[in-house]
């Protein structure tokens, strides 16, 4: 089993529509992508009433949350925050990403789905830690304003991917690590006993002219090791799982790549004592 490459220390969703569905993308909907291209994503934006198959509705409050129907929005009064109600919220995993997480087969989804979650998938194509398009804030900013939403209740895992559209924007390190600071201090707060891991940059590597995208993937893990979360780096992969002939564009993977992929990093978090448990606490 390949030894999974993580930094920092462990630290403390079926969202209806949006689950892990296999390898395959999603057959309908385009994203910008991290370099400025177009990838294949999902019809209904991911973290949205829409993705869950729901109409999208006014907000409800003063109600038992426990009470409404999956993909309802729900003001929880606790943090005044729009939420949205998941089917199983125990055995969901946030996916927190780029045009990387979005297809329904993306090799971070593969991989949550492989070791026993359910994937909950929120943030945009072409956005980042600092990156934004024009509809969508970076993935602080998107949080806070409401661009997109988080569950109700308490999910076990939170997982932070990206940077490839912060290399390609040019963003710079301090950007980088104040906008990936506040993010994970905002997710600690909202989720307190849920365990925060981050997986960093996919690129060629270093020697491989892995370029701006590897930089930015080891400054995430410096950022996650201080914040003491689990980090994945994947700053060299396209290389090291002789990945190139399975891009689509120079980033973005094929189906065949998001499984080779997913398979590695699944087998990643496992030895790193992520799987799911049988009997996750309520």
């Amino acid at each position: 089993m390949h030894k999974p490459r993580i930094f920092g220390f462990a630290a403390s969703l079926i969202a209806a529509g949006i689950v892990l569905a296999g390898c395959g993308l999603a057959p309908t909907g385009q994203t910008p992508s991290d370099d400025g291209s177009r990838s294949v994503a999902p019809a209904a934006p991911s973290g949205s009433p829409q993705a869950a198959g729901q109409s999208a509705k006014k907000p409800e409050s003063g109600q038992d949350p426990s009470k409404l129907p999956v993909g309802s929005l729900y003001k929880n009064p606790s943090n005044n925050r729009n939420e949205i109600i998941l089917a199983d919220v125990r055995h969901t995993a946030v996916l927190i990403g780029d045009s990387q997480s979005q297809p329904e087969g993306s090799w971070p989804r593969t991989a949550l789905g492989s070791i026993g979650y359910k994937v909950y998938t929120v943030g945009r194509g072409g956005t980042g830690f600092v990156a934004a398009t024009s509809t969508t804030g970076n993935y602080i900013d998107a949080l806070q304003r409401g661009d997109w939403v988080l569950p109700y209740g308490a999910p076990p895992l939170i997982v932070l991917q990206g940077g490839g559209n912060d290399a390609s924007h040019n963003a710079s390190d301090e950007q980088i690590t104040v906008n990936a600071d506040r993010l994970i201090a905002a997710v600690r707060k909202r989720y307190p006993l849920a365990k925060i891991v981050m997986i960093g940059t996919l690129a060629r590597g270093a020697a491989a002219g892995g370029g701006r995208r590897t930089q930015v993937d080891t400054l995430l893990g410096t950022i996650a090791a201080k914040a003491g979360a689990p980090f994945f780096s994947v700053g060299d992969w396209i290389s090291r799982y002789h990945v190139e002939s399975d891009l689509v564009d120079g980033v973005h993977l094929n189906a065949a790549g998001h499984a080779k992929l997913g398979g590695v990093l699944a087998a990643d978090m496992a030895a790193a004592g992520l799987r799911l448990p049988a009997n996750p606490a309520s």
